[in-house]
């Protein structure tokens, strides 16, 4: 027990790195904050800065969920406390403690958790997110389709009980982080993947 929350807590403060916001720094020396959608994600990074700097952040956003969910399994911690470890982890993106409990939507971090806890569900979870994001170039639309995914993946294929509601969890987190994004796809307003943002 004491492992397992351990595990939590470290997942949590390396879910908080705000791994967009830095990237922002360092590659224009601006605050990503500030511009765009303000959010410190993917999406508002590649809008703002560019692919380079995008996937940056995503593999940052990405290695902050897998890694300490892969260090628990390897350090023998039962599977519920590594699914509140990945949940742990994406609370931490979504309200980080070193940006004034502010962050990003979750969507990367939770899909870099389900890789270390369920690869097989990740990918097919990563397959709808794909598809919808190809199909209408919406990827607040895909996070949103995805993770319903992955809550209906882990029903359909009769998941243990810790990733039945480390998705659960993580679909609740994306659709709350999501609230505004909902709004502007019903009013036509949702930018779509490949608008830039003057900086």
């Amino acid at each position: 027990m004491i492992s397992g929350a351990a595990l939590i807590v470290m997942a949590y403060l390396l879910g908080a790195i705000p791994f967009g916001l830095l990237v922002g720094r360092i590659e224009k020396g601006i605050d990503i904050r500030r511009h765009g959608s303000g959010n410190i994600g993917t999406s508002n990074v590649l809008r703002t800065l560019g692919k380079r700097a995008a996937l940056l952040t995503l593999a940052g956003d990405l290695l902050k969920g897998y890694l300490p969910v892969l260090a628990g399994a390897f350090l023998g911690i039962s599977e519920l406390w590594l699914a509140a470890a990945g949940v742990s982890a994406v609370i931490g993106h979504t309200w980080s403690v070193y940006i004034g409990f502010r962050g990003g939507k979750g969507v990367a971090t939770s899909f870099g958790a389900a890789l270390a806890l369920m690869p097989g569900i990740a990918g097919l979870t990563l397959l709808v997110y794909l598809s919808v994001a190809g199909l209408t170039r919406y990827t607040s639309l895909a996070a949103l389709i995805g993770s319903a995914s992955m809550l209906l993946w882990v029903h359909l294929l009769k998941a243990a009980q810790g990733q039945v509601l480390f998705a659960a969890a993580c679909t609740i987190l994306i659709y709350i982080r999501h609230r505004e994004n909902v709004q502007r796809l019903i009013s036509g307003n949702e930018r779509k993947i490949g608008q830039r943002v003057e900086v």
